[in-house]
């Protein structure tokens, strides 16, 4: 049994939040140290230890006063050192703090994760020395977590292992509140509850105040780092001070709406607030300043108001109390307990769990290492299994795989979740193409489930397929168009000539014309790519066909199907063999000193490989959020995409009609675009082409590494495509070696 020792900078007692949840949990399956900073009142350093409640120890160092820093740091070793002696197993290290890895950075661990749930740096009084430090923990650190989606995007270029967690919410403790009597009925009652610190708009809740002094306004919660001096003070604005986590169910649910006052400045610039998921399964709503990722996750509710100004923020506070009357069945409030019903700390813990248990024992597919491999792969997705496969089982070499992620499959990567529902976790991968020969070769490590694909494109409720045809022109326009002839026709009609064709626009306008252009692709295109479809390379539209029959199936491939097992069993096939060795959660920089190899094959980004030596490669990536839902069926088909720019989110899957599984309950991924994160589609515009092509010059004077893949060769393939390519780079690797007497010949040895 291993021992976790979470280092924090919040102290167990003050505000039950992310570090206690998530502790209190960890305790059910192994012993949790929760480590706090000193208290300067002691004679002799000492370490006081107390049960918590919650099968947590809390371990409370006591020094004397005046103690300089190397003073503390040498009593903190200590008082660690005696502590940990005798603790079971191996250790983890779980800090909230860089701050204490000063005097703890010597334990010999099995696992170190920062949970990074606020960026501390910004905050007031934040020592000068903490920046420094966090950049060492993140070197020693095997796990990066972090409390919302914007601390990820910050730090997931500083770490090869960073995955984000956004505050979760206990449905069963907040639920409670729901029943709670209103105090004043006829006094509207808004509130917040928290710590009252530097983050929060002062002046803002004065205005608020002022301008609606019949409102009551009750804030419930330590005052830190402000002096309550400078505390807004009004008749109708009372401070509680701190309360229990225990009466905060029955504390919210007597007010009518729930406060989110946060200033916009550095210091809240990546706070992702657990309270916004608490408030709504009271049954409150919401109005928040617009923090980031409270737009981003919850932005879309009708029971979440986004507000930045005076005036805005107190209109937003008046539709809330309008939404705040309606019935406990009101469509606001079924909109927002679905938004909740996937949220639980008992799947974060599981989710965590998952990804420590592969750093204490790393995935090894055979658990023999050599010393040295004839090829070391980076990258178990596609291009990187295909590779490993052939080069293991028909060219008998030694090969390594290496993935960052924590799991293989790449991008396909696929898991049954909490619902026992199949699910993607980078959105739909569904597996068409007319090459046999590819088929062929993997159905040698899958069977297949027949599935065809069908699309819907929604407009404001009004459902039609996509790629347009008949049948979507009929609806859309209320026409009974019976051949293809006629729909030919209609389509001619409106279609505008553009001479020459150079950009994504003129594709579309030249088939359809403007109107359905403007309707089903400009608004979809900007969202995806962050473009106007006119400044985009004509390929991108040139893959959606404009049909003039009734087939509604997305792909017209002759073949059309489902691993039956989902796409992470058929590449733990692929990778199952005695010369096959897979190291997960392990980046290329951080392996290549410690292996020796003959040569590389490289899946990953081209231009990181070069160190972004002519800049970096654009790319557009995307945010997907799971959720499961209590119906049998959400929507008709596996997809429906959103076109409108109204609609932040581009589709909408739903994996059941993918997979053929029968349940009750229901798996949803919303995708929404971002310009930042992992690295999906390549931009196509001239200059990154051009910009690629001196990255392409490179790799071509790299005789012993071999580029294979999307991100290797900034191209945008189908799975297909990607099996393709990389078959066809074995077959032309091993007709380029077949005169070298082995393996090996030029060795690309440890660095």
């Amino acid at each position: 049994m291993a021992t976790l020792i979470c280092f924090s900078h919040l102290r167990w007692d003050f505000v039950f939040q992310r570090p206690q949840h998530l502790m209190s949990l960890f305790a059910q399956q192994w012993p949790v140290i929760f480590w706090e900073e000193p208290i300067g009142d002691a004679d002799e350093p000492w370490l006081e230890l107390r049960d918590t409640g919650e099968d947590v120890t809390l371990a409370i160092p006591h020094l004397p006063e005046g103690f300089s820093q190397a003073q503390r740091d040498a009593a903190l070793r200590d008082l660690l050192d005696k502590q940990l002696a005798q603790a079971p197993g191996p250790l983890l290290r779980w800090y909230y703090t860089p701050m204490m890895l000063s005097f703890s950075r010597h334990l010999a661990s099995s696992c170190i994760i920062y949970d990074c749930m606020d960026e501390l740096a910004n905050f007031r009084f934040a020592p000068p020395e903490l920046k420094g430090l966090e950049e060492e923990l993140l070197v020693a650190s095997d796990l990066v977590f972090t409390g919302g989606y914007s601390l990820y995007e910050a730090k997931r270029e500083r770490h090869g292992n960073v995955h984000p967690f956004p505050s979760s919410v206990d449905l069963a403790h907040f639920s409670q509140g729901l029943n709670a009597a209103k105090l004043d009925p006829g006094r509207p009652l808004l509130g917040f509850y928290g710590v009252i610190d530097e983050r929060m708009d002062l002046d803002l809740l004065a205005a608020v105040a002022d301008a609606r002094p019949h409102w009551s306004i009750v804030l419930v919660g330590p005052v830190v780092k402000i002096d309550p001096a400078d505390l807004p003070q009004r008749s109708n604005i009372t401070y509680t001070g701190g309360r229990m986590y225990a009466e905060l169910p029955a504390i919210a649910g007597a007010w009518d709406v729930a406060l989110m006052p946060f200033a916009i400045d550095e210091s809240t610039r990546f706070i992702s607030p657990t309270k916004t998921p608490e408030y709504l399964a009271v049954g409150l709503p919401v109005v928040s300043t617009p923090i980031t990722d409270v737009i981003r996750q919850y932005g879309d509710l009708e029971g979440v108001e986004i507000a930045g100004t005076v005036e805005e923020f107190v209109a937003a506070c008046e539709r809330a109390l309008t939404l705040a009357q309606a019935p406990r069945d009101a469509q606001w409030r079924r909109e927002a307990d679905a938004a909740l019903s996937g949220q639980s700390w008992n799947n974060v813990v599981a989710e965590m769990t998952e990804l420590i248990d592969e750093i204490m024992a790393p995935t090894m597919l055979n658990a023999h290492r050599p010393a040295r491999y004839d090829y070391l792969i980076v990258g178990a997705g596609f291009a990187g299994a295909v590779m490993a496969e052939r080069l293991a089982r028909d060219a008998g070499a030694r090969v390594l795989v290496v993935d960052r992620r924590p799991h293989i499959g790449g991008n396909a990567y696929d898991h049954y979740d909490d619902a026992g529902i199949l699910v993607h976790r980078y959105g739909p991968h569904i597996f068409h193409t007319n090459s046999q020969d590819i088929v062929d070769y993997l159905s040698s490590f899958t069977a297949w489930r027949p599935y065809e694909h069908r699309v819907l494109a929604d407009f404001d409720g009004v459902q039609v397929p996509i790629p347009i045809n008949r049948t979507t022109l009929n609806r859309l326009y209320g026409l009974n168009l019976t051949t293809d002839d006629e729909a030919a026709a209609f389509l001619d009609a409106r279609a505008e000539p553009v001479d020459p064709i150079r950009t994504s626009a003129d594709v579309v306008v030249s088939k359809v014309g403007r109107e359905l252009y403007e309707l089903f692709f400009r608004g979809y295109t900007r969202k995806q790519w962050g473009l106007d479809p006119s400044m985009l390379d004509k390929s991108v539209t040139a893959r959606v066909p404009t049909r003039t029959n009734i087939d509604d199936r997305y792909f017209t491939d002759k073949f059309q199907a489902m691993p039956a097992n989902g796409y992470t069993a058929m590449f733990e096939a692929m990778l199952d063999h005695p010369l096959i060795d897979v190291r997960l959660g392990v980046d290329f920089d951080d392996i290549r000193a410690l292996v020796d190899y003959d040569r590389l094959v490289f899946t990953g980004p081209i231009d990181e490989y070069f160190n972004h030596c002519y800049g970096k490669l654009p790319y557009r990536s995307l945010e997907f959020r799971h959720k499961t839902v209590d119906v049998a069926q959400f929507q008709p088909v596996g997809v429906v995409n959103y076109p409108l720019e109204d609609v932040r989110y581009t589709r909408i899957t739903e994996y059941k009609h993918l997979t053929g599984q029968q349940s009750d309950r229901t798996s949803l991924t919303y995708e929404y675009p971002t310009a930042v994160g992992d690295p999906y589609y390549p931009i196509p515009k001239p200059e990154n082409e051009a910009l690629y092509k001196r990255y392409q010059a490179l790799a071509a004077e790299s005789r012993e590494v071999l580029f294979v893949g999307r991100l290797a060769t900034y191209r945008y393939y189908n799975m297909d495509q990607v099996v393709g390519q990389a078959l066809a780079t074995y077959r032309k690797h091993m007709a380029q070696i077949s005169g070298e007497d082995g393996f090996g010949q030029t060795s690309i040895a440890a660095e």
